[in-house]
C-alpha cells in the first residue's frame, strides 16, 4: 500500500504526461505482479462500489479524533474530500505496514463490505492504526469509491507498453474490460497484459470486445467543410443517435453486451439475447442501444425517428420508432427489470460497424467495406432488435447541413461524418482514420445562480458547484419566484471561478450543510445537450449536460428566463 500511495502523491503533483509516465513506469518495474494488476485497475478507472458506509466513517473518526462534530464539518468544508480530512485528522500511526496493495485490497478492504457495523467498529481502527497519512488518505479513497487521480487511460496503457516493449494498441486491446465490476485483477491478468505477442492471442478472447473508436469534435462553419474534409461524396454520414454506444460480440456460441465505459450490461437488455441464435460465432457488430417502440398519448412529443427499414407490427398498429434518451434512463440502473419496464422501455441496435466477422479482425479493412458486409450480416440475421442505422445523402455538404437542421424534431444530436476509406481505430485518434460527430449547437438559457457548494480536488477551496434557477412566471408578474432546475460546475476559466467565489461569500444568505444559499445578483448562459420532462424535479423539467457557457456580466437577474423558455425549448 505504501508504494502504492507514493505514486498516488507523484502522480497528484504534476501535470506533466512525462513525468506521470515516467512515475508508473518506476512502480510497475519495482512491484509485485499482483499489486500492478490493482494498480492499473484502479489507474485506469476502476471504481469498486463503497465499502463502508459514509456515516460509520464520519462517527469513528469523531471517536478517535475527539473532535466536536462541528469542528469536524468546518475541517470538512475547508478541505473538500472527506478521505483526506479523515487521514488528517485521525491518530498518526506508530509505524506503516508493508503489505502491498494486493494483500490489502484483498485480506483487509474488500472483506468489509456488508459487516455489521459492530464489526466494522472492530476492524477500523485496527486498519487505521498501520498506515502512514498518505496511505491512510489512499485507503480511504479506496473504501469510499472515491479514488481519482490525474491519469488516463491512455496514460497507463503507454506507460505498460513502454515497460513491455509492445504495441501500445495490443496493449488497449488487452485492457477492454479489465475495470468492470465483475473483473478481479490478479497477478495472472497482470502478466496477460505486458506479455509478448503471440500468435494465436485473437482465438483465445472469448467475449472480449474492442477498444472503441471515437470521434472528434467537428465545429467549424459547414462552408469550410469542403476545404477541411474534402468533397461529401468521400464520407459515410449517419445520424448521431442518443443511446447507449455498444458492442455486441457473439463467440463460441454466447453473447456479450459491452457499453463504450467497458461495463459488461448483457443482463441489462434480455431483449437483445435472441442475437445468440441469430448472428454466427465470430461476429462484432458496434452500434447504439436505443428504444424503439410507437409513440403513446402520455408521450406523443417523443421526437421519434422511423427508420426506413421495415419494422415489426401489424397493420393499423403505430410503426415502432427510435424514442428520446429520457426513456431510456428509466432502465439504467436498475438492479432487477420486471415485465412491465421491459414492455414500456424495449430497445433495439442501431449498428453501424462490422469489427469482427468469422473470427477475423476487420478494422483494418475500408469503412465501406465493413460497411457492406454489416448489411449483409443484419439481412441474414433477420432479427427484429438489430437493424443498420441508416446512411444520409446529400448533393454537398450545404445539402446535408440543411438536413442536419431537423436534428432537434427528430430527437438526434447531430450527423456522425465517417472517411469512407477510414479503418476502425483505437480512442480518438487520427492514424487509422477519422470520424468526426457533427452535433448541434447546444439548447442555451441565461439562468440565476442560488445555491452553491464547494468543489473537489483543486477546487476544494473554492465555491465551482453552482444551481442555477429560472423566473416561474413572465417578467410582469410582482408574485414570481425562481425556481431551480439544474446544477453545473464546468465552463468558467480559473480567474473567473475565483471572482465568483468571492461573491458567493460576501451575498451567502444561508448554510445547509455544505451548500450556501446567496442573494441572486449572477446571471449565467447555461447550455446543455437535451431537455425533457420529468415528475422528478421541481420545475418540472430535466435538461443533459449542463455546463456555463458565459458570465452574463450584461444582463440583470429580472431579465434571466423563465420556465416558459424552457417550455418552448421542449416543444
Amino acid at each position: 500500500m505504501k508504494a502504492f500511495a507514493e505514486l498516488y502523491s507523484d502522480l497528484d503533483a504534476t501535470t506533466s504526461s512525462n513525468a506521470k509516465l515516467a512515475a508508473m513506469q518506476a512502480y510497475f518495474s519495482n512491484a509485485a505482479p499482483e499489486d500492478a494488476a490493482w494498480a492499473v485497475y484502479f489507474l485506469a478507472g476502476g471504481r469498486p462500489r463503497q465499502l463502508v458506509p459514509t456515516r460509520m466513517l464520519r462517527e469513528q473518526a469523531l471517536l478517535l479524533s475527539g473532535l466536536p462534530e462541528w469542528l469536524f464539518e468546518e475541517s470538512y468544508q475547508a478541505v473538500g474530500d472527506l478521505a483526506e480530512t479523515l487521514s488528517l485528522l485521525l491518530p498518526k500511526a506508530e509505524h506503516s505496514s508493508e503489505e502491498g496493495l494486493a494483500s490489502w485490497m484483498e485480506n483487509h478492504l474488500l472483506p468489509l463490505r456488508g459487516l455489521p457495523p459492530e464489526e466494522l467498529i472492530e476492524r477500523l481502527p485496527t486498519f487505521w492504526s498501520q498506515l502512514d497519512s498518505q496511505s491512510l488518505m489512499v485507503c480511504l479513497k479506496l473504501i469510499t469509491g472515491s479514488f481519482r487521480v490525474g491519469v488516463s487511460k491512455l496514460l497507463v496503457t503507454r506507460a505498460l507498453a513502454a515497460l513491455a516493449d509492445i504495441d501500445s494498441k495490443r496493449v488497449a486491446q488487452r485492457l477492454v474490460g479489465y475495470t468492470d465490476l465483475s473483473h478481479r485483477p490478479s497477478a495472472e491478468g497482470y502478466l496477460k497484459l505486458i506479455a509478448e505477442e503471440s500468435a494465436d492471442e485473437h482465438a483465445q478472447r472469448g467475449g472480449q470486445p474492442y477498444p472503441f473508436f471515437l470521434a472528434h469534435a467537428l465545429q467549424q462553419p459547414v462552408d469550410q467543410f469542403e476545404n477541411l474534409l474534402g468533397a461529401a461524396e468521400n464520407w459515410q454520414v449517419e445520424w448521431k443517435w442518443d443511446g447507449i454506444r455498444a458492442q455486441v460480440v457473439k463467440r463460441e456460441g454466447r453473447l456479450w453486451i459491452w457499453s463504450r465505459g467497458e461495463e459488461l450490461v448483457t443482463d441489462r437488455f434480455p431483449e437483445l439475447h435472441t442475437l445468440a441464435q441469430c448472428l454466427p460465432d465470430g461476429t462484432v457488430i458496434d452500434g447504439e442501444i436505443v428504444v424503439w417502440k410507437a409513440a403513446t398519448p402520455e408521450n406523443p412529443e417523443s421526437g421519434e425517428f422511423a427508420l426506413d427499414t421495415p419494422t415489426p407490427g401489424t397493420p393499423g398498429e403505430a410503426t415502432p420508432s427510435v424514442q428520446p434518451f429520457a426513456l431510456l434512463q428509466q432502465r439504467i440502473g436498475r438492479k432487477t427489470l420486471g415485465k412491465k419496464i421491459l414492455e414500456d422501455v424495449p430497445v433495439v441496435v442501431l449498428a453501424y460497424d462490422l469489427l469482427e466477422w468469422e473470427g477475423h479482425d476487420w478494422r483494418s479493412r475500408p469503412q465501406h467495406e465493413r460497411r457492406t458486409q454489416m448489411e449483409k450480416v443484419i439481412a441474414s440475421a433477420q432479427s427484429p432488435v438489430l437493424m443498420p442505422s441508416p446512411l444520409l445523402t446529400g448533393t454537398d455538404w450545404l445539402d446535408l447541413g440543411r438536413q442536419r437542421e431537423a436534428s432537434r424534431s427528430l430527437g438526434v444530436e447531430g450527423m456522425m461524418l465517417k472517411a469512407r476509406d477510414s479503418m476502425y481505430g483505437v480512442g480518438r485518434t487520427k492514424d487509422m482514420g477519422v470520424w468526426w460527430k457533427w452535433k448541434m449547437d447546444p439548447f442555451s438559457v441565461d439562468a440565476v445562480l442560488i445555491y452553491a457548494q464547494r468543489g473537489h480536488g483543486r477546487r476544494a477551496s473554492l465555491y465551482s458547484d453552482y444551481t442555477f434557477a429560472v423566473w416561474d412566471g413572465p417578467p410582469e408578474s410582482s408574485e414570481r419566484t425562481l425556481v431551480p432546475f439544474a446544477k453545473a460546475y464546468s465552463g468558467l476559466t480559473d480567474e473567473e471561478m475565483r471572482k465568483v467565489d468571492a461573491i458567493i461569500r460576501k451575498t451567502t444568505v444561508d448554510k445547509f450543510g455544505p451548500v450556501r444559499s446567496v442573494t441572486p445578483t449572477l446571471v449565467f448562459e447555461l447550455g446543455f445537450e437535451g431537455i425533457a420532462l420529468s415528475k422528478r424535479h421541481k420545475s418540472g423539467i430535466a435538461v443533459r449536460f449542463p455546463r456555463m457557457l458565459r458570465w452574463r456580466l450584461d444582463k440583470p437577474v429580472a431579465e434571466a428566463d423563465s420556465l416558459a423558455t424552457l417550455q418552448d425549448l421542449l416543444a
